[in-house]
């Protein structure tokens, strides 16, 4: 079983041991690059490794060190060691409070420009990261430069880091974070990481002291005891997690983004900076997206474009279709019509070394026949152009009325983006079409919410004799009426009394001396549910 696994997978693990250090190092290098204002601001030297960093954190009613860098800890200011205490040993220590939603933040992004080398990269704590790298190590040159690429790139980002390559996560894991780093082969977990530390495991700190005084140090100590035992004293994770150091068990990772259905990419030994290539590029990659999508017979609703910079940046622009795509010239007008609308245009910086499009979302695209009405052809030109309204301007600012179950007229339909899903449309117009033969005529124009009225009537279950709206009278000559809409008692919104009870609401088509037409309605029914009922107008009609 273990050899299978570890034959079948590949895992690279990084360790960023520094990550909050090296990332106030690397923010003050850009501060100072850029002319913002001198790295001393925030207590950093001038110059990387000048003056010794410690993160601050308050624990046990005292300031102590979080964190600290290679310069810090090389003078003794470890972890845990209170603010007086390393003052003590070195004066002139620069501090800054830990920022755990900044290292986080830092931590994401480094893996996001991981997606580079594999779209399958997810966390590993608050200080790793963990690629799934199975086949595709040799786009690259093999494991060993793959590896020595993601070092070298995050060293030239201002980031240390250790990492290692094996058959499991956590065999991997182990390996880069207690034998800083190498390379596994496949089915050797087992025998390579016998002398690790049973800490190598990721269990709690407790369980390792528990471990300890047991006589059980290191992971050889546990393989050679029976497992049952091991279970019934220390737990059931204790043995699960030794499997899956051992290779005995694979434990898949969750990667941070969806995995793409269909990818192209571009890789390039120099950066391109000019607008001219990186759109160039787009066109190419949407050809290579849509030949892979018609040789599987699917179209792609949703694409993702991602841009990867020299410097480790990432950007990642989105768009949608209303339905499936995989025509080369749609898909790159879409992208032309989004990057168009960006409020923060793309910055290329010292360039892109990697553009990637992908199809983040794919549907059946089976081709369609054309009618002789041409009708075919007219519904896609009216579908592309939703699809290029809504890159622009947003998904939220182009919307359809949808045909809702309701008699309630504000209820009777919905908005839904223009780009929604056919099947959301399609089920309104049914909707629609079975119940419109029985609808009353609607006012084109109607208000949200009604407007109150001050009426005067014959009868109080009768129609208004005349009425005042907008402090203007009107006279009322002929009526129709009324129109009897039931309350959705099953709803807990709506018009309600002092009781909280739902109301009946009888419409009228009104039409005063004019020839102005209204439609207004009573709210509650006299005597049976309210003792005042209200008055609304509720729409105008053309």
């Amino acid at each position: 079983m273990s050899d299978s696994f570890s034959r079948n997978r590949r895992y690279l693990a990084l360790w960023l041991p520094f990550l909050p250090t090296d990332r106030l190092h690397r923010e003050a290098r850009l501060r100072r690059s850029s002319g913002a204002g001198p790295a001393e601001d925030r207590g950093i030297g001038a110059r990387s490794g000048r003056r010794p960093l410690v993160v601050l954190t308050r624990a046990k009613n005292a300031l102590r060190i979080a964190h600290a860098d290679q310069a810090a800890l090389g003078l003794g200011l470890h972890p845990g060691l209170t603010l007086a205490d390393a003052r003590a040993r070195v004066a002139d220590v620069a501090t800054v409070d830990e920022d755990p939603a900044a290292d986080q933040a830092a931590l994401e992004r480094i893996a996001d420009w991981c997606i580079r080398y594999t779209p399958l990269v997810g966390l590993d704590g608050t200080d790793g990261v963990m690629l799934d790298i199975t086949g595709c190590a040799h786009l690259f040159g093999g494991e060993a430069v793959l590896r020595d690429d993601v070092a070298r790139r995050l060293q030239a980002m201002g980031f240390t880091s250790f990492s290692a390559i094996a058959g499991t996560p956590d065999a991997a894991r182990a390996l880069a974070r207690f034998a800083r780093g190498g390379i596994l082969a496949p089915g050797r977990e087992a025998t390579a990481l016998r002398p690790l530390p049973v800490a190598a495991l990721g269990i709690a700190p407790d369980l390792v002291l528990a471990l300890s005084r047991a006589g059980l140090k290191t992971i050889a100590d546990l393989e050679d005891r029976p497992r049952n035992p091991l279970v019934a004293r220390f737990g059931k994770d204790v043995a699960e997690r030794l499997a899956r150091v051992l290779g005995e068990m694979d434990h898949p990772i969750s990667p941070r983004r969806p995995v793409p259905a269909f990818m192209a990419e571009r890789r390039f030994a120099e950066p391109v900076v000019r607008a001219e290539d990186i759109s160039a590029t787009l066109n190419g990659l949407a050809e290579e997206l849509g030949a892979l999508l018609e040789r599987d017979g699917a179209g792609g609703r949703g694409f993702e474009a991602s841009f990867f910079r020299a410097d480790g940046d990432v950007r990642h622009i989105a768009v949608s279709a209303g339905r499936p795509l995989r025509d080369a010239g749609a898909i790159t007008r879409l992208f032309a019509e989004r990057l168009a609308s960006l409020a923060d245009p793309i910055d290329a910086g010292f360039g892109f070394d990697v553009i990637r499009l992908a199809a983040c979302a794919t549907e059946q695209a089976d081709a369609a026949q054309i009618g002789f009405d041409g009708r075919t052809r007219e519904d896609e030109a009216v579908a592309a152009l939703i699809d290029r309204l809504s890159a622009r301007f947003g998904e939220s600012h182009v919307l359809r009325f949808v045909p809702q179950d309701s008699h309630i007229p504000e209820r009777r339909v919905r908005l839904l983006p223009a780009i929604a899903p056919a099947e959301a449309a399609l089920a309104g117009a049914a909707l629609a079409e079975r119940s419109g033969a029985r609808e009353p005529q609607l006012p084109l124009r109607l208000f949200d919410p009604p407007e109150p009225v001050e009426t005067m009537a014959e009868v109080p279950d009768g129609p208004p004799k005349q009425f005042r709206w907008r402090r203007i009278l009107h006279e009322v000559v002929a009526a129709e009426g009324p129109a009897r809409i039931a309350p959705e008692w099953w709803r807990r919104e709506g018009d309600t009394d002092e009781e909280g009870k739902s109301l009946t609401r009888d419409y009228f088509r009104i039409e005063d001396q004019e020839g102005h037409r209204f439609w207004l309605y009573r709210e509650g029914l006299y005597e049976r549910e309210t003792g005042r009922p209200r008055w609304y107008l509720h729409g105008i009609f053309a």
